[in-house]
């Protein structure tokens, strides 16, 4: 096939005189590089792209192309996840992962929470902060976990995000609502294991790879999965396959069942935590996992299952071919 290429990449917007935190969730070159190439190894011929605003020139020009492989996360506001696929809906062109109804409504954790706790999956209770004076009416039992509402790469998220006094939650909630612009969540603090599950497929065909526990050594003893801790990963996080048994597959169930009922698309990670009874339940969803090989979870988990980074990126295409081709 001709597929193209959108992404953002760090560079580029670093020139631009964003800060490292704002592309924080933004691909490095040598994962751009290395997806190229995969996809060329593949057989296929890879035109690069870009971003958003890069595809808009692009398809104004009459480019076109069979397939668009997308890990574009997009700039500003709570549906940048959804631009490039909205923009590629707008033409006709057939994209890999989620579209723009998920992308949009799995970026906003607590709209993602509301639809998984209406199919009945256990997620931890939860309150939408608009701004600092609603911490005094929130009447969940502390400890409370607080972070922005619609961002990733744990950006928003250190040792401070667990919660303990109405103080802390005003305190906190004020920092969040300052930095980032957006509504905080703040949810019950789940004290139990961390995992994250690698999901493929569409629909029924939707399916576990494998899961990995996430442990935390940090400097400051947090054992919080921060927006630094995932930056220095290799310093401060452990990564440990969880072997079959009873709790790999609750773990798993759960991460499936969520990521069919937010109806994600060809390769996803579902975060899951135990609570206090050893209970997994749903954190969160990406519908635009990470693919840096040997960083991000994804392409981690999957080559702790015995598949290599080439045979992750073909089971995605064989999603979305097997999909575009089906009538309707």
């Amino acid at each position: 096939m001709r597929i193209g290429f959108t992404y953002d990449a760090r560079a580029d917007y670093l020139k631009l005189g964003f800060t490292e935190d704002q592309v924080a969730e933004f691909d490095a070159d040598r994962t751009i590089d290395t997806i190229a190439r995969t996809l060329a190894e593949l057989g296929h011929q890879v035109d690069r792209i870009g971003h958003a605003k890069a595809l808009c020139e692009r398809l104004v020009k009459g480019d076109r192309w069979e397939l668009v492989f997308n890990i574009a996360e997009g700039v500003h506001g709570r549906n940048r996840e959804a631009q490039v696929p909205a923009i590629l809906d707008l033409y006709g062109i057939p994209c890999t992962f989620s579209d723009a109804l998920v992308c949009a409504v799995t970026l906003d954790k607590a709209v993602a929470k509301r639809i998984v706790h209406a199919c009945g999956l256990r997620t931890p209770a939860f309150a939408v902060l608009e701004n600092a004076a609603a911490a005094a009416t929130v009447k969940l039992p502390f400890p409370l976990f607080a972070k922005p509402i619609a961002e990733g790469t744990g950006k928003g998220v250190d040792a401070r995000s667990m919660i303990r006094t109405r103080s802390e939650l005003e305190a906190v909630c004020a920092d969040l609502l300052a930095k980032y612009h957006q509504p905080v969540l703040v949810e019950e603090f789940l004290p139990g294991r961390e995992f994250t599950t690698a999901i493929v497929g569409t629909g029924a065909e939707a399916r576990a790879i494998g899961s990995m526990e996430i442990l935390i050594h940090d400097k400051t003893g947090s054992g919080i999965y921060s927006y630094e801790n995932k930056e220095n990963c290799e310093a401060f996080c452990k990564y440990e396959r969880l072997a079959p048994g009873t709790l790999r597959s609750e773990v798993e169930a759960l991460a499936v069942a969520c990521y069919r009922a937010l109806e994600c698309r060809d390769a996803g990670r579902v975060d899951i935590r135990l609570d206090a009874d050893g209970r997994p339940s749903f954190m969160e969803v990406n519908p635009l996992a990470g693919l840096n090989p040997g960083h991000s979870d994804l392409p981690m988990i999957a080559e702790m299952e015995g598949m290599p980074y080439r045979e992750l990126l073909r089971a995605i295409l064989d999603s979305a071919t097997r999909r575009i081709s089906q009538p309707g």
